[in-house]
């Protein structure tokens, strides 16, 4: 494959990759568990982070918000909203030059996360028009689609926008990330993070989200 012709899709993570959410999260966590008396904590966030929105919901359920699993998930949706509606998220600084020269070059992109689908597609909603072709999400999950660090999500997205794995690269922060990304096949492009990403086959790391640019992508190409 030339270098032209590489990459045929761009998959991004979305929170630390796309946009600055995890201290939004965190916020939404705190919140709803200091509600019911409770603390949510560093070791709690390390716990959960970067892991399928359900580890989350499962942990705010054992810090004492009451009710069955799917009644806590609609009170932290709720809660998480209205945190996302004081603090709008804005791209990480760096990004947006990629995104742009992505839609000049008509290469789709897909935004996969194990967080929710409907935050996605806001933040897909302030990109270039038609370059977040495909979103993968927490309602994908709920369909059956397996959650990172399962290949699935990242496989189901490659499939969604008709491009082969091997032809993508994958965008990645977080561990969990990168080895769903490994694990499709897909070279794995990784930024700075809350969580440190050891080197590994397959895995391409980055100082900082300005060195994505769609020519350094392009020297990605396998030989």
């Amino acid at each position: 494959m030339s270098t032209h012709d590489f990459p045929q899709a761009v998959l991004f993570d979305h929170d630390g990759t796309l946009v600055d959410t995890e201290p939004l999260w965190e916020l939404g966590k705190q919140r709803i568990v200091a509600a019911h008396g409770g603390e949510w904590t560093e070791r709690d966030t390390q716990d959960t982070l970067g892991r399928p929105l359900a580890t989350t919901v499962e942990r705010l359920s054992a810090l004492g918000v009451p009710g069955s699993l799917d009644e806590v998930y609609r009170e932290f949706y709720g809660v998480l909203q209205a945190v996302l509606e004081e603090n709008p998220p804005t791209f990480i600084p760096g990004v947006v030059p990629l995104l742009e020269d992505l839609e000049r070059a008509g290469i789709p992109a897909a935004i996969v996360t194990n967080a929710t689908s409907e935050v996605a597609r806001y933040t897909a909603s302030r990109a270039p028009d038609n370059l977040f072709r495909v979103i993968i999400g927490d309602q994908e999950v709920a369909q059956g689609v397996r959650p990172k660090p399962d290949p699935d999500a990242y496989l189901e997205a490659a499939r969604r926008l008709g491009v082969a794995p091997g032809a993508c690269v994958v965008v990645e922060d977080s561990p969990s990330g990168a080895a769903s990304g490994v694990a499709a096949g897909i070279t794995t492009v990784v930024v700075p993070g809350v969580q440190q990403v050891l080197p590994g086959p397959g895995i391409v790391h980055v100082a900082d989200h300005a060195a994505l640019t769609l020519d350094f992508l392009r020297g990605l190409a396998p030989a």
